[in-house]
């Protein structure tokens, strides 16, 4: 029988080394004393929503699975660890050699899953010591992913369902791997494709598309700069551009600019197919847009479409509408005869072209340019995508509920970062009318709440806050992933993944998603935990002693 093969991580950087110095020395530390065996189970979450709003999208998964499935320390990484701590007993790095995360078991919510605060999105069962060295990288893994994949379902929520989006991050991003991996959360959270040909080579299903840049415009400064050929199809399209020209009036008191007609020739002549020429170089109005038509209806007559414009500067919502205008109005014109008959099929041409917009579009301006309906068919969107500007980190933590079978628990001033102790499951209690009414949390080791069934949910940490709930579906948001060494079931491609974050979203309540104060969506945990915490927190809380 043939051995199974593990997965790698798509960057070779993730390994057990990719992390804080301090996790190896509690490893250190649970070895010298002989505890690193010790059965623990950490839940990795989030307290807050990102960007001001009150959902998030969970991804990385399946690069966590990877790095578990991976997990080896090198001869290379012992080596410099023993540098690091050089007074460490020789027998710690000979137990970091051998270790792999076969010992390790991790239940998760599915990726691509909108999720909340305090919902375990990882549960991870382990030997203490193994499962301390895993925190890092696994909240390294989570912590990016979900931030850029719910800013893209937020844009995506922003633009509407038809509007086309496109990433175009790569030069801001945050290094070469920020860059990927923005690509690729972005297509998760609801984006059509990426410029990033290196995230489409490695992600099959991302599907990759661009223009060209105000620089390729500029190199072309007069006619002289056409092609020496400018057949296509037995067309001539420089010289048939030069003719719409003027039969569609643009000579008349019109400075068209010369090079960036060349250019778009040039460009439609290398790109037939995919022709979506930059009009904002010298003037939208004036010279970018005539341009474009004119060289369009060349190559529709060439048996080509023209795919479109990209205003990059400006007004977007008023130069969308201009756009958007002309072209409409050019071909009612050819449809009326008003160029020769015979025409329609280069008007349907002129019709199918659409309206791409770019220049620092964030999700404010989505709406807005929504708001003024804008004729904007597709956006290219960089920075504030990728660099999540709005927010630069989501604020996973990665914490200890359970050491050898007994719930432990982490105190704090403030409630929101004591911890609720045990190793808990997570369950979406649905009601009549298909809309998700909370989260609940419940200890693993219980039943799960049953459709039909009263369930009182109440509030961790506010005794006054607490709903009785009758399901109509209940849906448990945890299942194995990884067990024995390897992954449980079959990973899902980016495309399986982006289909069922969309679906996703569009189960959650339209409050809870909106922009502008939506609704808290809650987690709630049963009513034993909340007595079980009660507990807890009197045991475990001191008293003060004023004098």
């Amino acid at each position: 029988m043939a051995a199974m093969t593990t997965s790698q991580p798509t960057n070779p950087l993730v390994g057990p080394l990719l992390t804080d110095f301090y996790q190896i020395s509690m490893a250190y530390s649970y070895w010298r004393h002989k505890r690193h065996e010790v059965e623990g189970v950490f839940e990795l979450y989030f307290r807050q929503n990102p960007f001001g709003g009150e959902f998030t999208v969970f991804a990385g998964l399946d690069e966590c699975i990877r790095y578990l499935e991976s997990f080896k320390v090198t001869d290379t990484d012992i080596e410099y660890l023993r540098t690091l701590l050089p007074r460490a007993e020789p027998g710690f790095f000979d137990w970091l050699r051998a270790l792999d995360a076969s010992d390790v078991t991790v239940h998760a919510v599915r990726e691509g899953t909108v999720v909340f605060p305090k919902c375990p999105l990882l549960r991870v069962h382990g030997p203490i010591g193994l499962a301390q060295l895993l925190e890092t990288s696994l909240l390294n893994l989570v912590n990016f992913a979900s931030l850029v994949t719910t800013n893209a379902a937020r844009m995506r929520l922003a633009a509407g369902p038809d509007c086309r989006l496109l990433e175009f991050g790569l030069r801001r991003a945050q290094g070469p791997d920020g860059g990927v991996s923005a690509s690729r959360y972005a297509f998760v959270g609801g984006f059509d494709g990426t410029s990033n040909v290196l995230a489409g080579k490695i992600f099959r299903d991302l599907p990759v598309s661009g223009t060209h840049g105000h620089s390729y415009v500029q190199a072309h400064r007069s006619r002289e700069d056409l092609p020496a050929d400018c057949i296509l199809n037995g067309v001539d399209i420089a010289e048939a551009a030069l003719q719409w020209r003027g039969e569609l009036g643009y000579e008349e008191g019109a400075a068209l600019h010369e090079g960036e007609f060349a250019a778009f020739v040039s460009y439609a002549l290398a790109n037939p197919t995919t022709f979506v020429a930059l009009v904002d170089t010298y003037s939208v109005l004036d010279t970018g847009l005539r341009n474009f038509v004119t060289v369009a209806l060349a190559l529709a007559e060439a048996g080509f479409e023209a795919k479109g414009v990209r205003i990059d500067s400006g007004d977007l919502a008023y130069l969308s509408k201009e756009a958007r205008q002309l072209f409409d109005r050019t071909a009612d014109d050819l449809d009326a005869g008003a160029y020769g008959a015979g025409r329609g099929s280069l008007a349907e041409s002129l019709r199918k072209c659409y309206v791409v917009a770019s220049n620092d579009i964030n999700e404010r301006v989505l709406l807005s340019l929504r708001d003024q309906g804008a004729k904007v068919d597709a956006y290219g969107i960089g920075t504030h995508l990728v660099t999540c500007q709005a927010q630069p980190a989501l604020g996973c933590v990665y914490k200890l509920v359970e050491i050898s079978g007994e719930p432990c628990l982490k105190l704090s001033q403030e409630p929101g970062k004591t911890t609720i102790p045990g190793a808990k499951a997570c369950y979406r209690l649905v009601g009549a009318r298909g809309q998700m009414l909370l989260d609940l949390l419940v200890p693993a080791a219980h039943a799960a709440p049953e459709v039909g069934e009263r369930v009182l949910c109440r509030h961790p940490f506010d005794s006054s806050k607490r709903a009785y709930v009758t399901p109509s579906r209940v849906l448990e948001l945890h299942a194995p992933v990884f067990e024995g060494g390897r992954r449980v079931g079959a990973a899902e491609n980016l495309r399986e993944l982006r289909a069922y974050c969309q679906r996703q979203l569009g189960e959650v309540r339209e409050d809870v998603l909106r922009p502008l104060n939506p609704t808290p969506y809650k987690t709630s945990v049963s009513a034993e935990l909340f007595s079980f915490l009660q507990d807890a927190l009197q045991r475990h809380q001191p008293i003060t002693e004023l004098t």
